[in-house]
């Protein structure tokens, strides 16, 4: 008799643009997933959508990563998606020493934790870890000290992974400009403003969470075996096309 070992992939910040896309298309390709979100209503209706098993809990939370290790049990990991994030755009002289220790307390410290605590079961199970940045970080905008400096940590975290962990697990970075979500609500619900930012792009539109998922998807499984270390941008082209 043959036993399946049902492998899964731990997808944090399920319940956005990005992370529900990406959830989707893992489980379309054949996948298992773990969701992870903090709105009890929201990411249970997407477990219950995806016939997948999933833990409540906010990053902030101190020990928030003990919780998601109690559900998973004894599920072996090869996949880890932090689609978590922020939008915190001021000027410097309006920021304050908490802004940015909020930032990087959501972006970064909380992305250790998890990759921190899932580091043994992803090394023995050859798996692949995806982070977020920003096309802001090799850009640069103004108004987006806080982001990009958090983001910035993002992806110098993806490099010390990338070569930590090999060849054991890869470590890969995503780079995405600004994409429709519930996030990004409050730049794109004017249609006027939604317009310019779109013509700002050579592609000349808004990214979809699917147009980052697909990548995601693509870094998480073995179609992308010899690829590690990468920061990809995911920005219709604003990053490096005039």
């Amino acid at each position: 008799m043959m036993l399946f070992i049902v492998m899964k992939k731990v997808i944090l910040g399920a319940t956005g643009s990005i992370g529900s896309s990406l959830a989707k298309k893992l489980i379309e390709s054949g996948d298992q997933v773990h969701l992870v979100g903090r709105d009890e209503a929201n990411i249970s209706s997407l477990a219950n959508e995806l016939n997948s098993s999933y833990t409540t809990c906010d990053v902030l939370e101190e020990n928030f990563s003990d919780k998601i290790l109690s559900d998973l049990g004894e599920t072996p990991v090869n996949g880890l998606a932090f689609c978590v994030g922020s939008i915190d755009l001021k000027p410097l002289k309006l920021t304050k020493r908490s802004d940015f220790m909020q930032s990087f307390n959501l972006n970064l410290i909380s992305a250790t934790e998890i990759i921190r605590s899932l580091a043994d079961n992803l090394k023995k199970n050859k798996g692949s870890i995806i982070l977020f940045s920003t096309v802001a970080v090799k850009q640069g905008f103004p108004n987006h000290a806080i982001v990009s400096s958090a983001k910035g940590a993002i992806e110098g975290l993806t490099l010390a992974l990338a070569a930590e962990f090999a060849p054991n697990v890869r470590v890969n970075c995503i780079a995405p400009s600004l994409t429709n979500s519930k996030m990004s609500n409050f730049l794109l619900k004017n249609e006027k403003v939604a317009e310019g930012i779109a013509k700002m792009h050579p592609l000349k539109r808004i990214g979809e969470g699917s147009d980052t998922a697909s990548v995601a998807r693509f870094l998480l499984t073995k179609e992308s075996s010899w690829i590690t270390g990468q920061i990809v941008g995911v920005d219709g082209g604003r990053s490096s096309v005039a």
